[in-house]
This record gives C-alpha cells, sequence and structure tokens, in this order.
C-alpha cells in the first residue's frame, strides 16, 4: 500500500461496509465523521482504523445532525469528507443534508438501509429509504444516488460517489443495504494509478472569485476557507457572491441552477444501470441493490423455460432514468420492480413507463431478500406462461 494514496491495492476478503471505507480512502477521502448504527458500523470502525494511517482524521460525533455537520464544515476546510448511517440516522441527516445542498458542499453520505420504520430490524435488510434519498429534505434540489449491489461495487461506487460529489458540488448518497454492507466477498482494489479520481475544480489565485458564480456546466469552482478568496456561505437563499438574497428573483436563479446542473447531466453521466440478457427480452426486471441477485437468478431459470427475460439494474437510481424507463416500456411486455419496501421505485418506473406496458411491483417490507421463485411466478405471469414448481 503506498503510504501517500491511502489505496490497499490487491486482492482482499472483505464485507462491504470495509469496501466502501476502502473506497472512500482510495478516492482520497481524509476526514469521516459518524455515530455508530447497524447495520454500518464497520464503516466507521474501518475510518478509525485506517484514517490515521493515511494522514487522515476520524472523529465520532455526539449524533446524526453532528455528523452531517461536521463533513460539511470539513468539505469547505478543503478535504474530501463522508459519513455513514442507517435508516434512524439518515432521517436525522435530512436538515443538514438539505444546507450542504444548497451550500453547494461536495461530500458522500453511505446510508447502509435496514427495516423500518423507526428502529425496526437493525440487523436485517431492507430498501425503505429509497424515496427518502430523493424528497427527505425540504425545498426543490436534485440529487445524485447510488445503489450497490456486492462489496466490489461498494468500492467503485464510493470512489464514483466522491468523484460526482466533487464534479458536481453536490451531496452524493450510497444508498446500500445491510445485506450488501455484511455480505463478504472477493474485492479487487486496482493500483492506485488506474483509480479514477475527480478532484474539485478551485479558483485561481489572484483571480476576482464569486463563490456562487457558475461557469458553463452550471457548477462554480469551489475554494476552501483559508486559502486568501473571499468566502460567505448561508443556508439561505443566496446570490452569487453568497450573500443572502429575500427575492423571487434570487431565489429563481439559484434553485433552478441548483435542479439544472444535475438534470442537465442525467441523460448522459448520470445514468448508469447493468444490463443481462436484453438484446431480445419480451418481460424486464428492474431492480438495484441486493435484489439483483435474485433477479439474476430468476432470468435464468426464466430462460430455462423459454421466457424470454432480461433485467436491468439500476446503478444510479437519483436522478432517476425516465429516459431509460421510456425505451424499455416501448419494447417490453411488461416490466417487474421487485423491491425490499412496499413499493417505492415502482412508482417511478409506473410513471416513466407512461402506460406503455404493464409495470408490476413485487413488494417486500424487509427482513429478508426475494426468492428468486417469487420473481420467476411473476415473469411467467407476465408471459401469459404458466409458472412450473
Amino acid at each position: 500500500m503506498s503510504e501517500h494514496s491511502g489505496v490497499l491495492t490487491g486482492a482482499h476478503f472483505m464485507n462491504g461496509d470495509e469496501a466502501s471505507a476502502e473506497g472512500a480512502l482510495a478516492a482520497g477521502c481524509r476526514f469521516f465523521a459518524g455515530y455508530p448504527i447497524t447495520p454500518a458500523t464497520e464503516i466507521a470502525e474501518t475510518m478509525a482504523e485506517r484514517m490515521p494511517e493515511v494522514g487522515g482524521v476520524f472523529i465520532q460525533m455526539e449524533d446524526e445532525l453532528a455528523s452531517m455537520n461536521a463533513i460539511i464544515g470539513a468539505s469547505w476546510g478543503g478535504v474530501k469528507s463522508m459519513t455513514a448511517t442507517s435508516g434512524p440516522g439518515f432521517s436525522l441527516m435530512m436538515e443538514n443534508l438539505g444546507l450542504a445542498l444548497m451550500t453547494e458542499t461536495p461530500c458522500v453520505l453511505v446510508n447502509v438501509q435496514r427495516g423500518g420504520p423507526s428502529t425496526g430490524l437493525p440487523t436485517l435488510i431492507g430498501q425503505q429509504d429509497m424515496m427518502q434519498a430523493r424528497w427527505g429534505s425540504h425545498g426543490d434540489y436534485e440529487i445524485i444516488a447510488l445503489t450497490p449491489n456486492s462489496p466490489q461495487e461498494m468500492f467503485d461506487l464510493t470512489v464514483e460517489a466522491f468523484n460526482l460529489s466533487e464534479r458536481f458540488r453536490v451531496p452524493v448518497l450510497v444508498m446500500a443495504d445491510e445485506v450488501v454492507g455484511h455480505m463478504t466477498e472477493k474485492v479487487i482494489i486496482p493500483p492506485a494509478d488506474q483509480i479514477k479520481i475527480v478532484n474539485r475544480r478551485k479558483p485561481q489565485k489572484g483571480e476576482k472569485y464569486l463563490p456562487f458564480k457558475p461557469e458553463e456546466n452550471l457548477v462554480p469552482p469551489m475554494g476552501s476557507m483559508g486559502d486568501g478568496h473571499f468566502q460567505h456561505i448561508t443556508g439561505l437563499t443566496h446570490d452569487e457572491r453568497g450573500y443572502p438574497g429575500a427575492n423571487a428573483a434570487v431565489q429563481e436563479k439559484l434553485v433552478r441552477r441548483l435542479v439544472d446542473k444535475i438534470r442537465k447531466y442525467a441523460k448522459t453521466e448520470l445514468t448508469k444501470y447493468e444490463a443481462v440478457m436484453m438484446d431480445d427480452a419480451e418481460v424486464v426486471v428492474v431492480c438495484y441493490g441486493i435484489t439483483g441477485r435474485s433477479a439474476l437468478r430468476a432470468i435464468r431459470v426464466a430462460r430455462e423455460r423459454g421466457i424470454k427475460a432480461g433485467m436491468v439494474r439500476l446503478q444510479i437510481v437519483w436522478p432517476f432514468p425516465d429516459h431509460l424507463i421510456e425505451e424499455l416500456s416501448a419494447k417490453s411486455r411488461a416490466l417487474i420492480v421487485p423491491e425490499v419496501n412496499m413499493g417505492q421505485i415502482v412508482r417511478e418506473v409506473s410513471r416513466a413507463a407512461a402506460g406503455r406496458c404493464p409495470v408490476v411491483g413485487l413488494p417486500l417490507p424487509g427482513g429478508a431478500m426475494h426468492k428468486p421463485d417469487q420473481i420467476v411466478e411473476a415473469i411467467a405471469k407476465a408471459a401469459g406462461v404458466e409458472a412450473k414448481a
């Protein structure tokens, strides 16, 4: 391992939480603030051990509100920062997530989801925070959320989360789940020079700098506290100087840009998915996270029974890929959406499909994954084939 890069290059046998922590370090994260919570605690534990080895800072905060605040402050201090939590802590972070969105603060929040509501099922799976990820903080905004389904993707997508955060000056969510966080598999960590790293665009020294004046891509360069540039940062609606502007015109200009800087790239940089057996698929399973494992087995069984089934596993759920679902629904007999919740992303799939084909939700309230046979049965029914035992 390079002492300076923090990259633990090589093949490892580790769980998803540990892999996410290693991905953060490889991406250049040097500040972690968090509060222990099952099933995300192993991220904090790994960071507590590894941060001193790479010259970074780990701090256990008194709660999740403080954790989110701390990583915002660290980011403005010029370092890449991260926190990790699960459902109840995620709820507590919502207000300060809004602060990060309004102040365009790059940082990463990993949510290893468990069954809810309330204390719920601390040690068992849920995917029940997916809509909260999009709409949990108040006001209008767009956000980026990635959904890994393996320890390898916990590493890879955590790196990508940091890159997207720096690229778009926005907090990025990694919406994992208990099974992905706790499963242990082989994880390949490349050499440091083979890992794509995006660093924030900083203003040039000596140039006139307005901290919220965007470039052509709608994202402003970001100076750090103490680097010689004037900074005024507030959660109030503000102009390009960062000064509060309590009127509709300033709100219109700012909020439209916060939304448009993400929407502008929703069909390009911010579309990411895995397609399996899609060349001739007539019935398509649309899924995300660990549910993709059950879905993969299900479409293989369906194929063995002569049903042309395929899978599209979303790796970026927010912004939602409307264009992808529109395309799928136009050429499919049905879309099947299994989720470990009572029906969240299926609503987005139905909205984007707009009646072009049936959309079938397969909800589970948490605590267990889908059995492949449950998905096979839905595929067969959609295809007009009698499901076999």
